[in-house]
């Protein structure tokens, strides 16, 4: 016999609008613009740029009726007068106090050219290729990364070779081959790794007593020069200490990336746009969110037409009624979706604002040692809002400061406390850190353990461990290799 029973359960749903209200949010600034031309191609109903008051959709005010996607609407259960309402839209409520008119739009100039391909694929026509060798050439140069090496074994690369350009040949070929794409501009383009990068860059390299000493310790003791072994490299090379001294400031004028230094190399720029812009005034700190955040706009004036439309006509046909449906739905999104942009710009401005006078120290001075510790929370339960959601303001956006373009996540870091019981910002330890190793003696570099004694005696009590990951987060190597003749 089945047993029936009663359970509770109490659950969280999200909407479809805070969802996508969540990912406007964590949309920077040239995102959003990206997401934004999307919705306006997608919805013929938005409409962005000033329009006149006559003209405008409903007061935002209005509430929103939702609808189970389950219910079945008919068109004349639709109040079209409540999609004609004359009442005037508020600028505020399409637009923030923080954009003028002075406020340029800067753009960052690209220039053209030629890819880095295409550089070295022209200057294998100075070389005597057959038919069989040019293919070979090209497909090694079409494997070229954007640092000027090709990673991939030679073996895959005859396979390729045979599967994609019906091109059989043999490993001795390709190697053949290669050496002839090692004689390309820049010195060093094609090394399958930096030992063969820099041995490239050595053998074209006038051959003074300095650079063959070079030479010899790259091609022979690449390893024992990599982990900075000097003693054991002078002992076996026979040398002095001023001689092994010419030879690494040879190595050290090579370039590691040979393609890095084509101007034409086709590599992703980062175009950094500031979500926000902090500035000192009379003494105060003014916070502006970008323009660029605060469109304007509103609904389509061909859609109110048409729902004008619909309401005088006196038979109403079952395409009208369907057509009043698809506006209807497409009328819903565009106020979600305005709504959705206001609720963003204020939960930006807000949040940031919390964290702008939370650190006012440092953004009154930008000595990093006055950062407060500062986590999530701290400002969520300032703001009243969920961390999830101060997390995702902070994720990816940038401010402009006095002191230049800075990631917000930056300014956040956990707490320690220092001898005298005073919590502080792990970021002024790292600072603290990060200034003893530029100081130190780089024929002694300090290792983790002298650090973390520096470090007490400074009134800071962290251990070994704690000052190891502290250095690799500033990407500072172990005292050894740090180590300078």
């Amino acid at each position: 016999m089945l047993k029936q029973y009663l359970q509770f359960k109490l659950s969280q749903k999200l909407s479809p609008q805070q969802i996508q209200l969540m990912k406007l949010i964590q949309l920077p600034t040239q995102a959003f613009e990206q997401r934004l031309k999307q919705e306006l191609e997608e919805n013929p109903a938005l409409d962005t740029g000033k329009e006149d008051k006559d003209n405008e959709y409903e007061d935002m005010d209005n509430s929103q009726d939702e609808y189970d996607d389950n219910d079945k609407i008919e068109a004349e259960d639709i109040n079209v007068d409540d999609y004609l309402s004359d009442d005037e839209i508020p600028d505020y409520r399409t637009s923030v106090n923080n954009y003028s008119a002075d406020d340029d739009e800067k753009s960052i100039p690209y220039a053209s050219g030629t890819s880095f391909t295409q550089h070295l694929k022209t200057q294998l026509n100075t070389y005597r290729l057959n038919d069989e060798e040019r293919d070979i050439a090209e497909f090694l140069v079409g494997s070229v990364d954007e640092s000027g090496y090709i990673r991939r074994e030679l073996s895959d690369i005859m396979d390729d070779l045979a599967f994609t350009q019906n091109v059989y040949t043999t490993e001795d070929k390709i190697e053949h081959v290669l050496k002839i794409v090692h004689q390309l501009d820049p010195a060093g383009v094609g090394a399958r790794d930096l030992q063969e990068c820099l041995s490239i860059q050595l053998k074209r390299k006038e051959q003074s007593p300095d650079v063959a000493l070079a030479l010899n310790i790259i091609n022979n003791a690449f390893e024992r020069f990599t982990k900075k072994h000097y003693k054991k490299l002078m002992s076996k090379f026979d040398i002095s200490e001023e001689q092994l001294k010419d030879a690494i400031h040879e190595i050290e004028r090579l370039n590691p990336k040979p393609g890095g230094s084509y101007s034409g190399n086709t590599r992703m720029i980062e175009h950094v746009i500031p979500d926000f812009a902090i500035k000192i005034v009379n003494g105060e700190l003014e916070l502006t969110l970008n323009g660029r955040n605060a469109p304007e706009l509103h609904v389509s004036r061909e859609y109110n037409n048409m729902l004008k439309g619909y309401k005088e006509s006196k038979e109403k046909s079952k395409s009208q009624k369907d057509a009043v449906m698809f506006i209807k739905q497409k009328l819903d999104a565009a106020k979600w979706f305005i709504e959705a942009i206001k609720q963003r710009q204020q939960t930006l401005f807000v949040t940031m604002s919390s964290i702008m006078h939370y650190q006012k120290e440092y953004f009154l001075t930008g000595d990093e040692r006055n950062l407060r510790p500062m986590i999530l929370k701290d400002i969520a339960d300032e703001i009243e809002m969920d961390v999830s959601t101060v997390s995702r303001v902070a994720n990816s956006k940038y401010v402009d400061t006095p002191y230049g373009t800075k990631l917000i996540k930056e300014f956040f870091s956990e707490s320690m406390t220092n001898d005298q019981g005073e919590e502080v910002s792990t970021r002024e330890i790292k600072k603290i850190l990060e200034t003893v190793i530029e100081e130190e003696n780089k024929k002694k570099p300090l290792t983790d353990e002298a650090l973390a004694k520096i470090l007490k005696e400074k009134g800071y009590p962290i251990a070994r461990r704690t000052v190891a990951k502290y250095r690799e987060q500033l990407d500072i190597s172990v005292a050894r290799l740090r180590k300078e003749l």
